[in-house]
């Protein structure tokens, strides 16, 4: 059995969509669904069954899953950048994932790949490489970065890391993301704004070095996250922390015209204040080094973003029923 927590969210499910495109089912979700559309996300997945976070992890620490399981994809998280209690996030992103990980410790024949997030390099003073291992040296600009790199940082103390994977997600975008709120990513607030307005608003610049709009990000669609995730899969002797990126920081500008292009829609930006305070935690560049990845044979190419953009709007966002999705 593989287990995947987070399966009902955004890169859970696609994760659980590309598992059954190579033949597993026998798939145990793990999840939090609320009173939210989270749930919609499973409707196309086949899986043999579903437990919610809290039984989950009190059946795993009894050992009532046995030995027998093949993988843990570890994806589940509050992924809220704007979170304020900070308590929450260290019981649900650090507490959890740490007592996940002992259980797992135990089972050496059961491959360990959680997420981990490009969150925990703050505002890239350090670089975005993943060749340090996790320390001091990064500082986080919120406190669900930090609740990663804490993670991160006990994993690697305590030698967990030499037998399992850290995935740092950079920006994903992709289907699946509906139902995230104030979370979900540029790309699908962006189609929302067109198909209201034809126009899209950006954030202006508050630095000279950056024109508005010319801000920088890592955009990676979820089909490439997906197969760098199972990628791993595929090599249990390689273990520590990797960079899910493009290696490529695309500007929001880039991203914008994209969306208009797709939709044929003539090419109208507008420039909006940040909300209060955000100026102090925005990040106005990230790009994932790729060199490790690149060095245990991952060759994949990636999609740049036009191709992105286009496949998600046109064969998801465009066929998606739901009203909400167009919200802005």
């Amino acid at each position: 059995m593989i287990i995947v927590t987070g399966g009902a969210g955004f890169i859970g499910s696609n994760l659980v969509t590309a598992l059954n495109q190579l033949g597993e089912e026998d798939i145990l979700i793990v999840d939090h669904l609320g009173t939210g559309e989270k749930w919609k996300n499973l409707r196309d997945v086949k899986f043999l069954d579903f437990e919610t976070k809290e039984n989950f992890i009190s059946k795993a620490e009894k050992g009532l899953f046995g030995n027998e399981i093949l993988a843990v994809f570890h994806l589940g998280a509050c992924s809220s950048t704007t979170e304020k209690d900070a308590d929450y996030l260290i019981q649900n992103n650090y507490e959890y994932s740490r007592r996940l990980a002992t259980v797992y410790s135990q089972k050496p024949r059961t491959r360990f790949i959680y997420a981990s997030s490009a969150a925990t390099y703050g505002a890239g003073t350090q670089g975005y490489s993943d060749k340090p291992e996790p320390g001091s040296y990064l500082r986080p600009l919120n406190m669900y970065g930090y609740s990663k790199h804490l993670f991160d940082c006990w994993a690697h103390k305590t030698g967990f890391l030499r037998r399992s994977v850290g995935l740092k997600y950079f920006n994903v975008f992709g289907p699946n993301e509906y139902h995230k709120g104030s979370m979900r990513s540029v790309a699908i607030r962006a189609y929302g704004q067109a198909k209201c307005s034809g126009v899209i608003k950006l954030f202006k610049s508050y630095r000279p070095d950056y024109a508005d709009g010319e801000q920088r990000r890592d955009f990676i669609y979820v089909k490439d996250a997906v197969k760098i995730t199972l990628f791993f899969l595929e090599r249990p002797e390689v273990n520590g922390l990797f960079n899910v990126g493009t290696g490529e920081a695309n500007t929001f500008n880039r991203l914008a015209s994209g969306v208009l292009s797709a939709l044929k829609i003539p090419n109208h930006i507008e420039y909006v204040d940040m909300p209060s305070g955000l100026d102090k935690r925005y990040q106005y560049y990230t790009c994932a080094e790729l060199e490790k990845l690149r060095s245990v044979g991952y060759q994949e190419k990636f999609y740049n973003l036009e191709e992105a953009v286009q496949d998600y709007i046109l064969n998801y966002l465009e066929k998606e029923p739901d009203c909400e999705m167009v919200e802005t």
